[in-house]
């Protein structure tokens, strides 16, 4: 059996270091205080608000992790930037808002031109199809500092103050529907490559996972970007909504448990998801030669369904269509109820149930 903790990331310790972070961070806000600027306190948010006038700015930071130490084993980095572009900006629709510019750091021990092509080619070509732009960035050589490369990146995202979402309005009977995912986002990696390295090696990358498709290349399976399915929603700036969404949860790092009960604490309501994608079949091969146990996985990666959307039940047929008309799969996966736990109904027929 192997977890998350095994492989050298401990959740509850990241999860205490944020609460620690974020404390220290707030302490700078009163420095703002009555300026253009001012920040927004919002704990276990999916960005930080930053007071406009009629607007926010919204802003999200994250990175690749340690997907970016497969492309360089496997030396392929062409697809990188929908994961970093992911990463920022499906965290900052989250909010209500629309991504306008990301800007990126990447440190690398060796600068190697031809690599740095395909990272930036890939960011370009996913950051233009949500229509963001990337106006700044920062290519640092350290050497001694990264074994391969980090690769960061902050979204900034504008919402008109009356259009951020609320989910402290979610309700029993809202619909949940479940967008789907590709193999894996850019989070649980480090448990990915715990387990195909004690399963097929250090160089477990280079075997074949089926059909002559290596286990290194499944696992560098680009993240779906849903921000701009999601705008079609809720509208860009300026724009009307078409339909009102009530919260909207990016499943990364925490899985499903810890990102949806992100906003249904604001409600105090639970869900029943009885109907979410089923992972990829590289993902239950990996659980299987893990011998992961199943809420372990729900728990680290988002198992099929990369967001959630709540809204009301009445609105979901329209939502569904328009996120399909914009390339994303989408279905009713579950419903709010008056009950204080997440209960989802796995993959493999057992019930996981989460208290608030």
């Amino acid at each position: 059996m192997t977890t998350y903790k095994d492989s050298g990331v401990d959740i509850r310790e990241g999860d205490r270091a944020s609460r620690i972070a974020y404390t220290h961070a707030a302490s700078t806000f009163a420095s703002r205080k009555k300026m253009i600027g001012e920040p927004v306190y919002e704990k276990d948010g999916y960005g930080g608000f930053l007071d406009m006038g009629d607007y926010y700015l919204v802003q999200s930071d994250d990175s690749t992790g340690s997907k970016i130490d497969l492309a360089f084993d496997v030396g392929k980095f062409d697809t990188l930037g929908y994961d970093l572009t992911a990463m920022v900006a499906d965290d900052a629709v989250c909010t209500g808002a629309e991504s306008i510019a990301i800007s990126n750091t990447i440190d690398v021990p060796k600068i190697d031109a031809s690599i740095i092509d395909q990272l930036m080619g890939g960011l370009a070509r996913a950051c233009s199809g949500q229509k963001i732009v990337v106006p700044a960035g920062e290519i640092a050589e350290v050497p001694g500092a990264v074994a391969k490369g980090v690769w960061s990146a902050t979204v900034i995202g504008i919402v008109a103050k009356d259009r951020v979402l609320k989910p402290e309005t979610i309700k029993p009977g809202d619909a949940i529907v479940a967008l789907k995912d590709n193999v894996a986002r850019s989070n649980g990696f480090s448990l990915i490559r715990a387990v195909l390295a004690k399963a097929h090696g250090k160089e477990w990358y280079k075997k074949e996972w089926k059909s002559g498709m290596t286990w290194g290349e499944v696992m560098l399976t680009p993240s779906v970007i849903y921000s701009a399915a999601i705008l079609e929603l809720i509208g860009r700036h300026g724009e009307a909504v078409k339909v009102p969404v009530k919260g909207v949860s990016h499943i990364t790092g925490g899985g499903i448990p810890s990102k949806l009960k992100r906003i249904l604490k604001r409600s105090g309501f639970g869900a029943e998801l009885t109907d979410l994608w089923a992972p990829h079949d590289a993902m239950t091969d990996l659980i299987k030669l893990g011998q992961v146990p199943t809420e372990e996985a729900y728990r680290t990666w988002h198992m099929g369904s990369g967001m959630l959307v709540v809204l009301e039940e009445k609105h979901a047929g329209k939502a569904m269509e328009i996120l399909e008309k914009n390339g994303i799969q989408a279905k009713k996966a579950g419903v709010v109820t008056k009950e204080t736990t997440i209960q989802i109904a796995a993959f493999d027929g057992t019930v996981i149930k989460i208290p608030l």
